[in-house]
């Protein structure tokens, strides 16, 4: 009865269902009545001074759970750290002297700067240390094939020991080895990308009149940005995507200055590599555990692409129809990101007294992944910090991540509250079960082991992804329809 397979489709499905019946109510509930998407419950004050507003959106607190509690939890003190502590002293010192929430003139543009300074600093140092990594992988490896070449016992053959290591490197690649018949050709894989760069650059040309051999430049640029990202997703389960793009606007910044748009274009082309990159290494990674394949995957990938042309287009002037974008219901935070480190990178000015904040939070998060670096290649475990002796892995686990950091400050309190609460309550919910299992164990005199322990916890969390999946599918697709109502009676 313990076994992760206990868990009934059906019940599965019930959990499913009603988390997405629970989350479409809410979509037609913030439809009808408004106000509850940003309640006061900070009181009056907050709310129309300092912007501190919950919206108890249930798709929130679904991509809470699923991002998990430590980048919740990181999430929720950059929040407090950037509209909690230094939004209230760029209004007060009247550095940002306009609303609290304009990006221009408030202390939200203000604090902007700070979370950009994190996203490119951590993103940086992660890139470096991977890079690093594969370098000093790449030179054990030279050095290895090296001394099989010329090692010999004396009787003409390979030496023992790198006979057996040879035969164990042929024994892993046996195991992931996969039949030729189900492999992308080669001439797939080069022509496509030749075929979709001259495609890009024909594009990017003719909607934004950018030259050809700069949309090139950032076609490369892209290629060995992406590499990294997915070797970074891999070991971290984080893709450092804004920092790839930060980088490839510092270098298009040189290619081409004062060109903003082409800067956003350069670094929208890296960003979008990284992630689908990062993407597709998921996707086929997942296949290959199921011995799925990869020709099939494949298959379905461009066709999935070619329908997302038409849908994602699509979605975007139906919403631009109905909505003001940017605007209250949608400000797009990212996107005042991206332009403001083009303008950055193009010589505008950065706002009164943020420089210092600027240079404190990025030494800051230089240092905290290396640390995070050292710590993976501690071989203690236990670490003691001080008097006091901490886990390795529960101090990996919450060591401090500076783009959910980051993400705090450049969202709205509203968009990181409803989601570190999702996160909370299902840790709270999957803790006190487990307690409460054990203790009516213990009452029947039967202990439950920590083997038996895990198979609950991870139980409890497949459904609490399930339920979280149920609320994001749920109000999303009774906004869509909400959507789709108010465009075509407009």
């Amino acid at each position: 009865a313990d076994d992760v397979d206990d868990v009934q489709w059906a019940v599965k499905l019930v959990v499913l269902c009603v988390s997405f019946l629970l989350s479409g109510a809410y979509a037609l509930l913030a439809h009808f009545f408004p106000a509850i998407t940003a309640l006061p419950v900070f009181g009056s004050y907050l709310s129309t001074e300092w912007a501190w507003n919950l919206m108890p959106s249930l798709s929130y607190a679904g991509q809470g759970i699923i991002m998990g509690l430590p980048t919740c939890v990181w999430m929720l003190v950059g929040a407090f750290v950037g509209w909690g502590i230094l939004s209230p002293v760029a209004k007060v010192e009247e550095w940002a002297p306009g609303p609290v929430t304009d990006w221009k003139t408030g202390s939200r543009g203000w604090i902007l700067w700070v979370s950009l300074a994190v996203m490119i600093a951590e993103s940086m140092v992660s890139l470096g240390i991977v890079a690093v990594k594969e370098l000093r992988a790449l030179y054990f490896r030279m050095r290895l094939y090296k001394q099989v070449g010329g090692r010999e016992n004396g009787t003409g053959q390979p030496d023992a020991d790198y006979q057996a290591s040879d035969e164990h490197a042929a024994k892993n690649r046996a195991i992931d080895e996969v039949d030729p018949r189900f492999l992308v050709p080669g001439w797939i894989t080069w022509g496509g990308l030749a075929a979709s760069t001259a495609v890009c650059m024909g594009i990017v040309k003719a909607l934004f009149d950018v030259p050809v051999y700069d949309t090139l430049i950032a076609v490369a640029l892209a290629l060995p940005l992406a590499v990294l990202g997915v070797r970074a997703l891999g070991e971290t389960d984080l893709n450092p995507v804004s920092g790839i793009g930060k980088v490839s606007q510092v270098v298009f910044a040189g290619v081409m200055p004062g060109n903003l748009v082409g800067n956003l274009i350069a670094g929208g082309i890296a960003e979008a590599g990284a992630q689908q990159a990062g993407d597709l290494m998921q996707d086929l990674k997942t296949g290959h555990l199921l011995n799925a394949s990869p020709r099939a995957q494949f298959a379905g990938q461009m066709i999935g692409s070619v329908f997302s042309v038409f849908v994602t287009a699509g979605a975007y002037l139906l919403y631009s129809k109905v909505y003001a974008i940017p605007g209250p219901q949608f400000p797009v935070p990212t996107a005042q990101v991206w332009l403001d480190m083009a303008r950055l990178v193009n010589g505008h000015p950065l706002p009164p007294h943020v420089w210092p904040f600027i240079i404190s939070f990025a030494l800051l998060f230089v240092v905290l992944p290396i640390g995070a670096a050292m710590l993976s290649y501690c071989a203690r475990e236990r670490i003691y910090v001080g008097c006091v002796s901490i886990n390795r892995a529960t101090l990996q686990r919450w060591w401090p991540s500076g783009i959910a950091f980051a993400m705090g400050i450049y969202n709205a309190p509203n968009f990181t509250l409803i989601r570190a609460i999702g996160a909370i309550a299902v840790s709270a919910a999957i803790e006190i079960i487990v307690a409460r299992v054990k203790a009516d164990r213990r009452r029947d005199s039967i202990d439950l082991s920590p083997m038996h322990q895990k198979l609950l916890e991870r139980k409890l969390r497949i459904l609490a992804i399930i339920m979280a999946s149920g609320f994001v599918l749920g109000e999303g697709t009774l906004s869509f329809f909400i959507l789709l109502s108010q465009a075509f009676s407009a």
